[in-house]
């Protein structure tokens, strides 16, 4: 009647969104107030004033076909060819709107690239921890999924074991850096050898560069991938840098460099009309456009991750400290992560077991939420430590 594997989808929930209803439930039992949720990461830092005035001038001044209307497929040219130019004007680059196809943000872009690149027995890899959809939009484009397994101690790149899943059914790689769920940013050094082992395999082996936080980056810089390998396809989203999760905008970046520009792009358009893109919303791609280049203003996050990081760690939890996006991923003060985080709900502190990020004994704990609110958590986190020492 219907298909199996979809049912499984649609009536299996994540965990994350699994914690989040409990957390909404629990709520209305003990108060608001007295829940303490880290299990979304949905940015609490307001969209700046300069995108909501940008976008109250243009639906005061535009002509509404041109804030509502259709856009061609791979976006209206003139914002493309503004955010090549922001882009160049911050990697060095040399862009042009060609190069670009806006889509209704980061899960669009990649699941698209892994539409256009798939072809039957393909797999793509990725690095443990890592975001859990990647699973199922690789899977859904008829796929395999292979996950290099973790590297705690600082959550960079585990090379051994990347080399062992590397073979010539590898089609391409998916890294996210800014990273969720760990926090950690890859370095220079872990990208020159990364791309320094693809190039080495002698085919064309893609990159796909997941980057919605790329901005929210504490004291390190974010390498600029395309200038290390010039197969790499960045897919980018303004949901966490502009806090616009629900306006759904972002794009894709194909080089000029990447191996048959014209195919590569023509797959991704194709793809992207098989997944349903007609266009990316109208009014956002004016509004992103106008607001290109804009700094935005991270403070909120790296103090509240400094206050939770400080507080963990003086309750005898380890973490790895977080260079950027706005998570921790502190270690589980038991191997069963999914017990740690059951205990957990008896103080009310809502987190998320690391095996759904493919790296189990670990929990993620998002503070993307009012600084008050994890002042508050501190000293249950330390009466949940000192449960677990009694």
């Amino acid at each position: 009647m219907v298909s199996s594997k979809m049912y499984e989808l649609g009536t299996k929930k994540s965990t994350i969104r699994t914690i989040f209803e409990f957390g909404r439930k629990r709520a209305a039992q003990v108060g608001e107030e007295n829940i303490f949720d880290f299990s979304l990461g949905n940015p609490n830092v307001p969209t700046p004033d300069f995108v909501r005035d940008a976008a109250i001038e243009i639906l005061q001044t535009y002509e509404p076909a041109k804030v509502h209307g259709y856009t061609v497929a791979p976006g209206n040219p003139q914002v493309r060819e503004t955010l090549a130019q922001s882009i160049n004007a911050r990697f060095g680059t040399h862009f042009a709107g060609k190069n670009l196809f806006i889509t209704s943000g980061a899960a669009a872009a990649i699941t698209i690239c892994f539409k256009a690149l798939a072809e039957p027995g393909d797999e793509f890899i990725t690095f443990a921890p890592y975001f859990p959809e990647y699973k199922v939009f690789v899977e859904s484009v008829g796929a395999e999924l292979k996950v290099v397994k973790p590297r705690p101690t600082d959550w960079q790149i585990d090379f051994d074991d990347f080399q062992r899943l590397l073979s010539p059914k590898t089609k391409a790689v998916i890294i996210n850096s800014p990273n969720n769920p760990s926090g950690a940013v890859y370095s220079k050094e872990t990208i020159a050898k990364l791309t320094d082992i693809l190039k080495a395999q002698g085919r064309n082996i893609f990159l796909i560069c997941d980057e919605p936080y790329r901005e929210l980056a504490y004291g390190v810089e974010v390498p600029w991938v395309p200038s290390f390998y010039k197969d790499t396809l960045v897919c980018y989203s303004y949901s966490k840098s502009f806090s616009l999760p629900g306006e759904r905008i972002g794009y894709i970046v194909v080089p000029d460099e990447v191996a048959d520009f014209d195919k590569i792009f023509g797959a991704v358009a194709g793809a992207a009309r098989v997944l349903t893109h007609v266009n990316a919303p109208s009014l956002w791609q004016l509004v992103v456009a106008r607001c290109a280049g804009k700094s935005i203003d991270i403070t909120p996050y790296e103090r509240n991750g400094k206050l939770l990081y400080d507080g963990l760690i003086a309750a005898g939890f380890e973490c790895v400290k977080p260079q950027g996006a706005f998570y921790l991923f502190p270690k589980s003060l038991e191997a069963d992560d999914y017990a740690f985080c059951e205990r957990a709900k008896k103080y009310d502190l809502l987190l998320v077991p690391g095996a759904d990020f493919g790296a189990p004994g670990y929990f993620r704990a998002a503070y993307c939420i009012k600084t008050e609110t994890i002042e508050r958590s501190l000293p249950l986190f330390k009466r949940l430590a000192e449960d677990y020492r009694s």
